[in-house]
């Protein structure tokens, strides 16, 4: 394969985080990671590559690597281990483990959806083993990782801050800059969707204030994450003016209850979310088809 197409397609890995195929946004995120997060790089790229090379050797469907489908849980995988591990022989081999891993239990997801009509995937495939390789990396007694420091850490006002970082902590970016680089990528690529997402990354503040939510968990951007990445996913599904909406407030209700339960909520909430909007709107559409009934 040529170097351009191959790059389109590692690049897709990242973009596809955001449910966006552009390679131009996918190379974004990767400078942002390489900018703000240099450790979680290495994992980032060992999945982006990982991901595709072991589709391509199994003989998946062309269309579904081409599209990136088969590197954005390798890529979050591989950029959750070393944020939580410190890197070493054993945490490159897990990395590459868990990126064939995301592989398979993806390809699983994807033909159950197709051939029963079923759900979107979105990233359960990465939240499952980010479940359970978590527990595993303690139990092989991985070193703790580091905390490290990167570029584009400026400040920003209180409700900028807390907005933009919903979006860089998709990717586990803290630095509201980035976070704000990515709405603008999004904005650019999408510009409806992108402003439903940051709806869900904003109407989490009130509720917050009103919830009595610490200030912390505000302004790390975590509490908007999901409500945003719920808001996004339909938005990019239908012209629905409610479903984005209802899936943003679900969203921020699923994850307060995986906090309350101790739970790692990942980006769970938003799939769980997006789901139960979807199967609310299958529901209710027999229904809004039904003839009328006539005039008495």
């Amino acid at each position: 394969m040529r170097p351009l197409p191959l790059l389109t397609l590692w690049l897709r890995g990242f973009s596809q985080v955001f449910l966006q195929p552009a390679p131009l946004f996918g190379l974004l995120c990767l400078a942002l990671i390489g900018a703000c997060a240099p450790a979680l790089l290495p994992g980032a790229l060992l999945g982006a590559i990982a991901g595709p090379a072991c589709a391509s050797l199994l003989r998946y469907r062309a269309d579904d690597i081409d599209a990136g489908l088969y590197g954005y849980n390798a890529v979050l995988i591989g950029m959750l281990l070393p944020l939580k591990f410190a890197w070493s022989p054993a945490l490159v081999i897990l990395v590459l483990l868990a990126s064939i891993a995301s592989v398979l239990l993806q390809h699983l997801l994807l033909n159950a959806s197709r051939h029963r009509r079923g759900l979107p995937p979105y990233t359960l495939a990465f939240v499952l083993l980010g479940w359970s390789l978590q527990p595993l990396g303690h139990w092989l007694g991985l070193g703790a990782a580091a905390p490290g420091a990167g570029l584009l850490n400026l400040p920003l006002p209180a409700f900028l801050e807390a907005t933009s970082r919903a979006f860089g902590q998709v990717i586990f970016l803290d630095a509201p800059l980035a976070g704000a680089l990515i709405f603008l990528g999004l904005l650019l690529g999408a510009p409806r969707a992108a402003t439903w997402a940051l709806f869900g990354a904003v109407m989490v503040l009130p509720v917050a204030v009103f919830a009595g939510i610490p200030q912390g968990d505000v302004q790390s951007g975590l509490l908007g994450m999901n409500s945003a990445l719920a808001a996004l996913a339909l938005a990019l599904r239908s012209p629905s003016l409610i479903a984005p909406a209802a899936g943003a407030v679900l969203a921020l209700l699923l994850q307060r209850a995986m906090v309350t339960l101790g739970i790692p909520f990942m980006t769970s909430p938003f799939i769980f979310a997006c789901l139960l909007v979807i199967l609310g709107e299958r529901l209710l559409r027999p229904a809004s088809r039904r003839a009328p009934l006539p005039n008495s």
